[in-house]
């Protein structure tokens, strides 16, 4: 049963229509999305495909910020920090509501640390160019200590304050998929493909299944582009079965905490841990995001999880520098993600491999493209499309997304959570339920629940309290005793029955446990 406010059956009808798309996108997180709005916004007709919920893996669980890359230029790779500092200028731009300038302080304890990082973020800025967010300086030990109140006073020398951006990356991906769908482009999740269709030795579509209904379809396409992040391997092989792996999977974990551990506006930047990676605390929706790490994994997971090593590593990098630091108790939400990295040679540290992005073309002429990161999603899918309508024979048109405002960008201001909106908030807010919160912990209310379901494609307690909201990243617990309310409300406007509802809290009460402590 659905009813009138669910919009997944008009986009299922526009998918399966007897028709050939221009161009077929599997995977919605950023380089999918990125891809797919890069493709319709060119007068290409899209199709998107992703398995399970846009930005459900590795797209919604980073560090959250927009940012150059400061590691990377300590790696000499100017190319690529001095790209992704365009990029970051651009989405600034581009989504004035989901990207914000945030202030760094570098904390110095020792004598030179203040002039040897104050040199490296004088390249960074100069890098940047007419699209800086500010310049970088030093700041004496009484403005260090009230710009970040928590900072460890012991030994502090002062500091280096510099600027970069910061963003929700799940929002990111839903204002993405809305700018998409306003570009004509048709979308769907919960749509895993399980085949490639070739036709005289070339990919011609994919078979996807419905996961509501368990049925199948077929879709042709002009060209294929693999962009499901770190499953690329898997989709290349039903291309070319014998295919090797392109990537060496990478974890990177963060901690979410209470605002009192970062009270002021700026974050900090450990630019050297003892790992020899960069760490941060970033202010967050009224919380605090502390991490990552990065620790090679096997093999890839939906939900990857952290290992108790990386936490307590966080927790003791963050000891050294706030006081008073949290502890395993304070920690409301853990999570992990998974960074798409390309393989080098045998031997070689997963920190020291390129976040460049790659695009390889098959035999049979499926364009897969790995790698990257949400700073430069918008110009993988550019180099992506370039190369697809190249390959299709698609009429050469120029790229628009440089200068393309994303669906509800304002400058206006709006209260914190609302800001993620943009233009919408009015309308979210006139829906019923918008003085109800879900949470007394959380600022979320009723009406943001439908409005995930009407115009936004929840289709599950998950799609709400993981992606649309960021209930689970901000806290757990509530968000787990917030899923029952989620649950009947998501049934009301997708017609479904108690039986559902139950399954629904059920299932979110067990991916939720995993975001705790034990």
């Amino acid at each position: 049963m659905t009813t009138a406010s669910d919009p997944r059956p008009t986009a299922l009808f526009n998918a399966t229509q007897p028709q050939t798309w221009d161009v077929l996108v599997i995977g919605g997180g950023a380089s999918g999305l990125g891809t797919a709005l890069e493709a319709a916004s060119r007068g290409y007709r899209t199709l998107l495909l992703e398995a399970h919920d846009y930005a459900k893996g590795t797209s919604s669980r980073s560090t959250k910020l927009v940012h150059g890359g400061v590691r990377y230029l300590a790696q000499g790779n100017v190319s690529l920090v001095r790209e992704a500092l365009h990029e970051r200028g651009l989405m600034r731009r581009n989504a004035p509501h989901l990207v914000r300038d945030q202030g760094f302080v570098v904390a110095a304890y020792t004598w030179w640390s203040a002039p040897f990082y104050g040199i490296g973020l004088k390249m960074y800025d100069l890098l940047a160019g007419r699209l800086s967010l500010g310049h970088s300086r030093y700041i004496g030990a009484a403005e260090a200590l009230k710009k970040i109140p928590t900072l460890k006073k012991a030994a502090l020398k002062g500091g280096i304050l510099y600027f970069d951006g910061q963003f929700d990356d799940a929002r990111m991906a839903v204002t993405l998929l809305r700018t998409f769908e306003n570009f004509g482009g048709v979308a769907l999740n919960h749509a895993p493909v399980t085949g490639l269709i070739r036709e005289n030795g070339k990919i011609a579509g994919a078979h996807f299944r419905d996961e509501e209904t368990g049925q199948t379809h077929t879709v042709r396409a002009r060209v294929v582009v693999n962009a499901t992040g770190v499953f690329v391997d898997e989709i290349r092989r039903m291309d070319e079965p014998q295919a090797r792996p392109m990537l060496s999977p990478s974890q990177g974990v963060h901690v979410v905490v209470d605002r009192r551990f970062l009270p002021g506006d700026s974050a900090i930047m450990v630019p050297r841990t003892s790992d020899g990676r960069v760490l941060f605390a970033v202010p967050w929706h009224d919380h605090v995001v502390i991490g990552t790490t990065d620790t090679p994994v096997p093999q890839t997971s939906e939900e990857p999880r952290a290992l108790p090593e990386e936490v307590d590593f966080i927790l003791k990098t963050a000891a050294e520098y706030m006081d008073p630091a949290p502890t395993r108790a304070d920690v409301l939400s853990v999570y992990a993600g998974l960074r798409p990295l390309v393989k080098a040679a045998e031997g070689t540290d997963t920190k020291a491999l390129s976040r460049d992005h790659v695009i390889r073309i098959s035999s049979g002429g499926l364009i897969t493209l790995t790698g990257g990161k949400w700073t430069t999603y918008r110009r993988m899918g550019e180099d992506t499309v370039n190369r697809a309508a190249e390959l299709a024979g698609l009429p050469k048109r120029l790229s628009l997304t440089p200068a393309l405002k994303l669906h509800g960008a304002t400058a206006e201001p709006l209260a914190d959570h609302w800001k993620v909106y943009g233009t919408d908030a009015d309308r979210v807010q006139a829906l019923p339920g918008a003085d109800l919160q879900l949470h007394p912990a959380l600022p979320y209310t009723e009406a943001e629940v439908r409005w995930a379901a009407r115009f936004e494609q929840a289709r599950t307690v998950e799609d709400v309290l993981a992606r649309r909201l960021r209930a689970l990243l901000l806290n757990a617990r509530a968000s787990q005793e917030a899923a029952p309310r989620v649950a009947a409300l998501l049934a009301e406007e997708l017609g479904h029955d108690k039986a559902w509802e139950r399954g629904q809290v059920t299932a979110y009460q067990a991916l939720a446990s995993g975001y705790l402590l034990a």
